[in-house]
């Protein structure tokens, strides 16, 4: 297969495969380090965060702002002696080859121009990608001749592209409140977002927020725009703290960098959207939701950070005490039946399920999970991300994976009859089912269960256990001050290590209601949840408070963030 119709011009390009990460090698980059186009270190730290793509070098050095793409082309044009293709080339452009999908194209960052008999000209932001070109060529049985184009250039005329392959709108409706909006304005709004996202002052703010995210330690930034501005605020320990304001002018270029990063639609401005991200900071995998909600000065951005490094699954790291730690092994060693964790969101569930898994994963037992979206991988454990958009919901992927002989299933959360039901089932006939619900306490559990339309009797034949966790914040050793001179008890005071909160870190407290014989009758008979609650504390349970003062005295969190805590219960 030839490549090229110049057989001079083919031995002239070095040509790379496509994703290659050693960029310290790229001729490429020894040209611009040596022009001073970029430096060795910023060499190192865009390595650093892109492993997790498959940019090629002069790519990537584009989308994070490093380089603009006519130096790119520029440079590249020096590098491989090939021309580069200017704007008016691609205006003729109404279509592409049917084998040849804009999905692929847009990941390619590649136009196929002129077609002449055997011959492609192809317009492409790296025209080193081997991969691509050899794809092309034997999708289309033809030689390829590639060409430089600038990023933004291909990026525009695959947008244009794609609003001609979905044709006009199809308005049957006369409401007179439905804005109308012409094709090519669309795509003005969709280029200028683009540019503004691929600015460098744009990447630098979405980078730095991000870094002093992680550094902080926070669980979620969340972006709020604003008559005054963009408020910026790091949910750090379970308590939001206000970051910054960032200019209003500057939220539609920060949220589009966003949305880019998620591969979400940036020219949707009216619907809510969700997506993920996987980078890698300071050697951390770190995987990023995202959330945007249309507000009334713009969209609400809420940035969850999921960092692998932090994750330890083990009881010791949950704080368990000996008598539940040794009761809650005694429920996971059970053979059926089915261990419920309850708490609101942000609470644990997942990490408390994960590191149960941890515990009795191992080669004789199979274990599947369903999660909607698995937060984190699990080294043998068959992990399923519910789909609900192509029917893959809880249900129909419990049904399916009863066919799958498991030996444990987890399932993320118990949302509705159906889902329950389907668990109750597995629990029956010889599986050992784990799973969560949103509820205020362990007993709670049970109601829900109730609620949810699954019969009293198979609750009691089913359900060996619900533990229930809350977190409460701990104190900061650097400045938490004594109540009282001879007290074990401490406030928070506040000090630079804690960012004057008085508070560093969480710790879990927890209740475990094993379902025993007396709990059984009493379910049976319909017992109300505050009998149920006080028979399960006269037969020994723990309760979240109890747990919490527990802390309180040994004098690791204060009495007002347990009570802050636990009077939601």
């Amino acid at each position: 297969m030839e490549l090229v119709t110049h057989s001079e011009t083919a031995t002239a390009i070095p040509f790379l495969t496509q994703g290659t990460v050693d960029w310290e090698h790229d001729p490429l980059a020894t040209s611009l380090v040596d022009k001073g186009k970029i430096r060795r270190s910023e060499l190192y730290q865009l390595q650093e965060v892109s492993q997790s793509r498959s940019d090629a070098l002069g790519i990537a050095l584009v989308r994070y702002g490093i380089l603009s793409e006519s130096d790119l082309a520029d440079n590249l044009a020096e590098l491989t002696g090939l021309p580069i293709i200017d704007v008016e080339g691609y205006e003729a452009i109404d279509s592409v080859p049917d084998q040849l999908p804009l999905r692929f194209l847009r990941s390619a960052l590649a136009v196929p121009l002129e077609r002449d008999g055997e011959t492609l000209v192809l317009a492409m932001a790296e025209p080193r990608d081997r991969d691509t070109i050899h794809s092309i060529s034997t999708t289309l049985n033809r030689k390829i001749e590639p060409r430089i184009g600038l990023y933004s250039h291909i990026q525009n005329c695959l947008d244009k592209l794609a609003e001609l392959e979905r044709g006009p709108a199809d308005d049957t409706s006369n409401d007179s409140d439905e804005t109308e909006f012409d094709t090519d304005d669309l795509l003005d709004n969709v280029s200028h977002l683009r540019e503004l996202a691929s600015e460098a002052p744009t990447i630098q703010t979405v980078n730095r927020l991000l870094h002093e995210a992680i550094s902080l330690q926070a669980s979620d930034i969340h972006l709020e725009p604003g008559s005054e501005g963009v408020r910026v605020r790091y949910r750090v320990d379970g308590a939001l703290r206000f970051g910054e304001t960032l200019p209003l002018a500057s939220s539609a270029a920060i949220n589009s960098r966003i949305k880019i990063m998620a591969k979400l639609d940036i020219a949707e401005q009216r619907l809510p959207q969700d997506g993920r991200i996987q980078i890698k900071i300071a050697g951390r995998d770190i995987n990023i939701r995202v959330s945007t909600v249309p507000i009334l000065y713009g969209e609400s951005v809420v940035i969850r950070i999921l960092d692998k490094s932090r994750v330890i699954y083990d009881f010791d790291f949950l704080g368990l005490d000996t008598q539940t730690l040794a009761a809650f092994m005694d429920i996971l060693s059970q053979p059926t039946g089915i261990f419920l964790v309850t708490g609101p969101t942000g609470s644990g569930k997942t990490t408390t399920l994960y590191t149960g898994l941890s515990q009795i994963n191992s080669i004789e037992k199979k274990i599947i999970t369903v999660e909607d979206p698995i937060e984190y991988q699990f080294d043998g454990v068959n992990q399923i991300a519910v789909h609900a958009k192509i029917g893959l919901t809880f249900p129909t992927i419990l049904r399916t994976i009863l066919r799958q002989d498991p030996d444990i299933i987890m399932v993320g959360e118990m949302r509705d009859t159906e889902t329950a039901g389907i668990a109750v089932q597995a629990a029956l006939t010889g599986h050992l089912v784990l799973s969560t619900l949103h509820t205020n306490d362990a007993v709670s559990g049970i109601t829900r269960l109730l609620d949810m339309g699954v019969e009293d009797y198979l609750v009691t034949s089913t359900v060996n256990a619900v533990f229930a966790q809350r977190l409460v914040r701990k104190l900061c050793p650097e400045c938490r001050a004594p109540v009282d001179d001879n007290a074990t008890e401490y406030v928070a005071a506040g000090c630079d290590h804690c960012g004057h909160t008085g508070y560093r870190g969480r710790i879990m407290i927890y209740e475990l209601l094993a379902i025993t014989e007396a709990i059984r009758k009493m379910i049976l008979q319909h017992a109300g949840t505050d009998s149920l609650r006080d028979k399960a504390r006269e037969l020994g349970m723990i309760t979240m408070r109890d747990c919490g003062m527990r802390l309180v005295a040994d004098g690791i969190t204060s009495r007002a963030e347990v009570l802050r805590v636990t009077n939601e219960v």
